[in-house]
């Protein structure tokens, strides 16, 4: 069996809504503090909570306006930092590593 390796972030869309939660912005809101009142709706944010990925530009806007680097949004092994946006640009904080429970299922437990 081939190892498929995952190549969409797991935890884009949870961050995207964090950002926006954190910083207490509604959809419309958070458009407008990027930027792209003009080109993008509401619902398109959603879409991007969800979990449709956004365009590589509109992950820049949401990069800067939380003033980290656009890899804490797309590295799942990066978190948010806990302010946002944060006091100065942040490279994220190292996420703790979870076990693959596919993994963990193949070993036998000692008894």
């Amino acid at each position: 069996m081939e190892n498929k390796v995952n190549l969409k972030p797991i935890y884009l869309a949870e961050k995207l809504l964090r950002i926006r939660q954190i910083m207490g912005l509604s959809q419309n809101e958070i458009l407008a503090r990027m930027g792209l009142s003009e080109s993008l709706t509401r619902s398109r944010i959603s879409e991007y909570e969800a979990g449709f990925g956004p365009p590589l530009l509109v992950l820049l806007r949401y990069a800067r306006l939380a003033n980290v680097t656009v890899d804490v949004l797309l590295d799942d092994e990066l978190e948010l930092p806990t302010q946002l946006p944060s006091p100065q640009r942040s490279d994220g904080i190292r996420r703790t590593p979870i076990k693959s429970p596919i993994k963990s299922a193949g070993k036998k437990i000692k008894q």
